[in-house]
């Protein structure tokens, strides 16, 4: 199989190296804006640079991974989706909901596959705790907490451009949370603050967040997410039942200290990263969409799925703006 990946930053470069020891790509083309740190990146992990993204398209690839800047994914899902090229993206489609539905549209009037990145469903520990709920071990769910902690924000240039920290941070905690119960949300109230540095005022955004959501069948969800977080990456998730409770990313790294007499000591290596913390699942991730290619499986995590994790996060960006409940029944669902 003949892979091409358009984005050379980061995330593409674990995502280059993840599939260049894949058994089954046989073939790996890497492109990017900038076609020298695409020829870097092609030398590092052996595969073929394409001189631009252009050329991804005409190459002969069987699929495409794109993980290339936000503003890019829905043209670029677009361009695949008309090539008939199967597509994995990292979220999100769009960083609005009328260009996500723009792009949902292409794919599906091409009936090609669209498979997003959210990798927390490929966790070991949320795949556990969803195994938890399905099986009635913790009974009757009526509390869920979501944490998403970043150790340090991002480059100032990025805020403005990433959809602030409901559309790009919290929305993972949003996708896993559907996932994890089999319900969904109902209404949400959420805020924000931005007593934080000033890179958050100026881009209109905040540097912290919390949302309280109800779901379907009553239980209640909160979500909160910083973007300052120094001791370190945090990610939790706490599911509370009338016979059990549980809780997902809770270890000897994540960055808590107790207190308490007999409490656990401080993490001797706390999490620094989503990297670190999820590389098992961003490999597993990509090695189902590999699958789906093939046609061995269905597509654990289509555009509809992000669409449902995006409008949530609409709700809560319109909740912070006017100070209100607001019911999803507000949100547009194409």
């Amino acid at each position: 199989m003949r892979i091409g990946l358009i984005g050379t930053g980061r995330i593409g470069t674990f995502h280059s190296m993840a599939l260049s020891r894949h058994p089954q790509v046989t073939s790996l083309v890497v492109a990017d804006a900038d076609p020298v740190r695409a020829a870097g990146l092609a030398a590092r992990t052996g595969a073929v640079p394409a001189p631009s993204v252009d050329d991804v398209f005409t190459i002969g690839v069987d699929a495409v991974v794109i993980t290339a800047a936000t503003s890019a994914h829905a043209e670029l899902i677009g361009r695949a989706a008309r090539a008939g090229l199967p597509v994995f993206c990292e979220k999100p489609i769009a960083l609005d909901l009328p260009g996500t539905l723009a792009a949902l549209a292409e794919v599906e009037a091409a009936g090609t596959a669209l498979q997003l990145g959210f990798q927390r469903r490929f966790d070991a520990g949320y795949a556990a705790a969803r195994e938890a709920v399905r099986s009635g071990r913790l009974g009757r769910l009526h509390t869920v907490r979501a944490i998403t902690s970043d150790p340090a924000p991002p480059p100032v240039a990025y805020l403005p451009l990433s959809g602030g920290l409901y559309r790009d941070c919290l929305v993972h905690d949003f996708d896993v949370l559907r996932w994890v119960t089999g319900r969904e949300v109902t209404e949400v109230y959420a805020t924000g603050s931005d007593a934080g540095p000033a890179m958050f005022r100026e881009a209109g955004d905040v540097g912290t967040a919390a949302a309280v959501l109800t779901l379907d069948d009553g239980t209640l969800a909160t979500a909160t997410a910083t973007r300052c977080n120094g001791a370190g990456y945090d990610v939790r998730m706490e599911l509370a039942g009338d016979l059990d409770q549980l809780a997902v990313g809770l270890d000897d790294r994540t960055p808590l200290t107790s207190v308490e007499p007999a409490g656990p000591p401080a993490p001797v290596k706390p999490w620094p990263g989503f990297l670190e913390r999820f590389a098992p699942a961003y490999e597993a991730e990509l090695a189902a969409f590999v699958e789906v290619v093939r046609g061995e499986r269905a597509n654990p995590c289509d555009g509809r799925e992000a669409l449902r994790a995006l409008r949530i996060a609409e709700a809560c960006e319109l909740s912070r703006r006017e100070r209100r409940l607001v019911r999803m029944t507000e949100i547009p669902a194409g």
